[in-house]
């Protein structure tokens, strides 16, 4: 009788071992990947979401949020999310919002981590138990810059050519109407001579009435146009709190009260003296708290696979 080789044995043991990490590591993985991070609180319309596999799914009210979603609302759909931080946002029709990452562990805020990244439409958010702890774990990524939170609440909309006036809801509220553009003060020009040679006065006169033409112009063309018809880029408004806008061309603070525009990558944010236009109309139904029956983390939702 031969001796058994042990060594090859050992190897195979080893071979094998270490396959089945493998799996198991592939199989953590998709369980951190695939793992629930919110649920669908409110919904009027049809929201879809496409997962990280590759999969859709139409969602309902109770839905699970999956980290690596892609939230799709269609038109005239609004939903309300909420996170398991208690972080919730409300998404308007036509939008396009990616669940990047969301890590929030009660115990562990050293670990907290949350990517939202906003590929088109709109979302007003409300800052969770990681904003307030944490608020440098809290991003939100856009095509032209990103914004960080400070314990906010604030609405953000991403215009491609694509931005006009929302559908309204009935009895739904929206932002003030833009505020007429100043002008500037008229200018009397004082008649001329008798003779009709132009004095000294006159001409100046005219000088200043036309540089004030000029600067009007200048300060209209600077301002995006009122919705529809929005200018592409990035339009955020302030509820409550502060947010930071940064790209490659710079970075601005926005406080409570206050609107800002982001044209591009490579153009800095600036303040908007006034509304641009921006509307956001969720029936009023979003603005108020589920029922603890729909709380984040209870009841189920029948979910359709999009085959």
């Amino acid at each position: 009788m031969k001796p058994l080789n042990y060594s090859r044995w050992a190897v195979m043991a080893r071979r094998l071992a270490g396959w089945w990490m493998a799996l198991a590591l592939l199989a953590a993985a998709g369980a951190v990947q695939a793992q629930a991070v919110g649920k669908v609180t409110h919904l009027s319309g049809l929201l879809t979401a496409r997962h990280a596999d590759g999969t859709r799914t139409v969602l309902a009210v109770k839905s699970a949020i999956l980290q690596g979603d892609t939230l799709i609302t269609e038109r005239e759909t609004y939903t309300r999310v909420q996170f398991l931080d208690n972080a919730e946002i409300v998404l308007r029709p036509g939008s396009e919002v990616v669940v990047a990452k969301y890590v929030y562990d009660e115990k562990k805020p050293e670990n907290d981590s949350v990517a939202i990244n906003l590929v088109k439409g709109g979302l007003r958010a409300v800052t969770g138990l990681v904003g307030k702890r944490n608020h440098d774990a809290v991003s939100f990524d856009t095509p032209t810059a990103t914004i960080g939170i400070r314990g906010t609440t604030f609405i953000a909309q991403f215009c491609s050519n694509n931005c006009g006036a929302a559908s309204p809801v009935s009895g739904a509220g929206s932002l003030p109407a833009p505020l007429p553009l100043p002008q500037a003060a008229p200018i009397q020009m004082p008649a001329p001579a008798a003779t009709g040679a132009m004095t000294a006065e006159t001409a100046s006169a005219g000088a200043a009435q036309a540089a004030a033409q000029t600067a009007a112009k200048a300060a209209a063309a600077a301002i995006p146009a009122a919705a529809p018809g929005l200018p592409p880029g990035l339009y955020v408004q302030v509820l409550d709190g502060l947010i930071n806008v940064s790209n490659r061309g710079g970075a601005q603070n926005f406080s409570a009260g206050q609107f800002g525009y982001t044209p591009n990558l490579t153009t800095p944010p600036v303040i908007l003296p006034q509304n641009p236009g921006l509307k956001f109309l969720p029936p009023p139904s979003f603005n108020s708290t589920p029922p603890v029956g729909q709380q984040t983390g209870a009841g189920k939702a029948v979910d359709c696979v999009v085959r």
